[in-house]
């Protein structure tokens, strides 16, 4: 199953605590950056590395860090973004919950490099049993003088935080999550000015993702040269993998990027195949804000080529054909499931999750609920599809944060792949709501 740079003692008993962690080699990142390395050096590891953002946006991870602005006398935030409220993600809880050491470990190497000696951990209101997991393991760091003041010896301080949010989707969003940390309603901001000038209190911040920072240690250990030498081409490095949906073997999974979808989707060591030996209908690659590709296209690409998972492979054609990595969420739908129904439910939690804001997006979630809502349920017309796809349109990159995006592109591409699907609802009303009825690929045929 390849290389193991975040999950190899994952399974070790006892992982969580500070003891059994440095006896796999924990903390080791820490007292090479901090005795060995600059700041600067660490920072060009990274870019080195070509380690890009694992929360959905793929961003060079170095390069945001070069980006950060270093006024002098003016403190420097670093905050993790461990909101993780995208639907069908759940690996960033997993990996806390299991090592929170690991992203502490992190915390503190990119702290370093990034010159923050105040650094959050912002994680998701639902999660506070995780939260109570990391509290414990940051006391055991305090107590070992792996935080707070002169670091090891090395006078180098950091005090770290954790703060739940309020369990709103929209404070995944980097600038309503510091809105949030704030005290605010975690409202998305203007940008510019950016985080990286103007973030945290008003100050330079850095924003990242829990399995971004997770993977900072490693390339400290190594070398960002042996961290680009894993994957395929930009797509360097190790991705967590959130599977569900109607798989043998859901669960969070660690791949070298490069793995062939199919081979990801029916080996043994992956997800095991379609549950019961149906057939494969469609995929969500990226978390249910990514465009939903059917089986002929999430296997391979317009081209006829094997689909990879990479963040190149995934959006290979565009969105007329390709999708996302995004946050790893990868959601699988056997024969048996309705698009319509599935689309519908995507649309009721982004119209429920929308802060309100952006007009395109407070208005259009609404709508494209209630059109879904009645194709779904039998009281649709044949012109709410093209309605559907003019709102989606009108939505799409007109508000100020990404929401407005991610409600837009599952239901454009569920359109774009399954028109025929939805035709099918509004020609068929009685038969499409009738229980254990599924549309086959005939508009005028039905199984149950």
């Amino acid at each position: 199953m390849g290389l193991k740079i975040l999950t190899e003692h994952i399974n070790v008993p006892g992982i969580e605590t500070l003891e059994v962690y440095r006896k796999h080699g924990g903390y080791r990142s820490v007292e090479k950056a901090l005795k060995t390395m600059s700041p600067d050096e660490v920072v060009e590891e990274v870019k080195t590395s070509g380690l890009r953002g694992r929360g959905g946006a793929g961003f060079p991870t170095g390069m945001k860090w070069s980006f950060l602005a270093k006024p002098e006398g003016v403190p420097r935030y670093l905050v993790c973004n461990a909101d993780e409220s995208e639907p069908g993600t759940f690996k960033d809880r997993w990996f806390m919950e299991k090592n929170p050491h690991a992203l502490i470990e992190g915390m503190i190497t990119s702290s370093y490099a990034l010159g923050a000696n105040t650094s959050y951990i912002y994680i998701r209101g639902e999660l506070l049993f995780v939260l109570r997991i990391l509290e414990k393991a940051i006391a055991e760091a305090y107590a070992a003088g792996l935080l707070g003041k002169n670091i090891l010896g090395s006078g180098y301080d950091l005090d770290l935080h954790v703060a739940p949010g309020g369990g709103a989707y929209i404070c995944g969003e980097e600038t309503a999550l510091l809105e949030s940390l704030e005290g605010k309603r975690g409202n998305p901001r203007n940008k510019p000015p950016f985080p990286a000038v103007k973030g945290l209190f008003a100050c330079p911040t850095v924003v990242n993702n829990v399995e971004t920072i997770s993977s900072v240690p490693w390339i400290v250990n190594n070398g960002g040269a042996e961290y680009a030498k894993v994957g395929i081409g930009r797509s360097t490095g190790t991705k967590l993998i959130s599977a569900s949906g109607n798989i043998n073997n859901p669960g969070v999974y660690e791949i070298e990027l490069g793995v062939p979808v199919e081979e990801f989707i029916y080996s043994d060591e992956y997800l095991g195949g379609i549950w019961k030996g149906k057939q494969l209908k469609a995929v969500v690659p990226g978390g249910s804000s990514v465009p939903i590709l059917p089986a002929n296209l999430i296997l391979k690409t317009a081209a006829g080529e094997d689909r990879l998972m990479t963040y190149e492979s995934l959006a290979d054609g565009g969105f007329v054909s390709g999708s996302m990595m995004g946050s790893g969420a990868f959601i699988v739908f056997d024969e048996d499931q309705c698009i319509v129904r599935n689309t519908w439910n995507y649309a009721r939690f982004y119209h429920h999750e929308s802060c309100g804001q952006c007009s395109p997006c407070r208005e259009g979630t609404g709508w494209m609920e209630k059109v879904l809502h009645r194709i779904e349920y039998g009281h649709g017309h044949q012109q709410d599809i093209d309605l559907l796809v003019s709102v989606a349109k009108q939505i799409e990159g007109n508000t100020i944060c990404p929401l407005g995006d991610a409600a837009a592109w599952p239901v454009a591409a569920a359109i774009r792949h399954f028109r025929d699907e939805f035709e099918w609802h509004i020609r068929h009303p009685k038969e499409a709501t009738a229980p254990g009825a599924v549309y086959r690929g005939q508009l005028d045929t039905v199984t149950a």
